[in-house]
């Protein structure tokens, strides 16, 4: 299979899916506690980390085929940003597989992008399309790691997302098939958490999910960025509990 991946550990499966400016890395400090009392699945979606890219492709086909070639089940879910967005996806296509999923600072359909958020995309293609990889790392690491984090993680951040830069913009346009996320068929435990440093977009996507899942848990953390689990890694281990 071209998806990177790897699963160690024994017991409960748990799935970690990486938000859209890192990798599978992101997840290295939990990953080394959490093996001890699951089986813990990690995966490099298309164009990240060592998972090469391709013209056509689905990051939910992708995951549920990774999920599918392990025999997994009763998966516990965890995504961050893009991940979590991704993990609706395979969930409501294949709501049989899964347990409970927990949805990190996630977008998700039907939820419009606030001004600020735009802002930065605009920012962001411009220093691309104007050749600054540099710059827009920069911008990327400043604008989605909050305050709480350290050096270690503000670098690795910026690794993480500069080898993905690279590889992206080497493979060009490409059309990434994404599938419907279906609230309804959201049956299982969800835990919804956002950060009170993080965009308003995600926020409004937990609250749009909230207000649609009668049983999910809503967890808000005041201080906490866009990717929480690197910025407090050792409390981000009570996350998926």
């Amino acid at each position: 299979m071209t998806i990177s991946h790897e699963a160690t550990g024994n017991g409960p499966d748990l799935l970690l899916v990486h938000a859209g400016v890192a990798d599978s890395r992101m997840w290295a400090r939990q990953v080394a506690e959490l093996q001890a009392g699951h089986r813990v699945i990690t995966l490099d979606l298309r164009g990240y980390g060592d998972t090469p890219s391709a013209r056509k492709y689905s990051d939910a086909g992708d995951v549920l085929a990774v999920l599918e070639e392990l025999g997994a089940k009763d998966v516990t879910a965890v995504g961050a940003s893009f991940g979590g967005y991704v993990v609706q996806q395979v969930a409501s296509r294949r709501p049989d597989l899964f347990a409970r999923l927990v949805l990190i600072c996630a977008p998700t359909d039907n939820v419009e992008p606030d001004d600020d958020l735009r802002a930065l995309w605009t920012a962001e293609e411009a220093l691309l399309e104007a050749g600054d990889v540099d710059g827009a790392t920069d911008l990327m690491v400043r604008h989605w790691i909050g305050p709480e984090a350290d050096d270690e993680a503000r670098e690795l951040l910026r690794e993480m997302q500069k080898h993905a830069y690279a590889v992206q913009l080497a493979a060009g346009d490409v059309d990434n098939e994404e599938w419907p996320v279906e609230p309804e068929k959201l049956t299982v435990p969800v835990r919804l958490i956002t950060g009170g440093h993080d965009y308003r977009f995600f926020t409004d996507c937990a609250d749009y999910l909230a207000e649609r899942l009668p049983g999910s848990e809503r967890v808000h953390l005041p201080w906490a960025g866009h990717l929480p689990t690197l910025e407090r890694p050792a409390e981000a281990l009570t996350f998926a509990s």
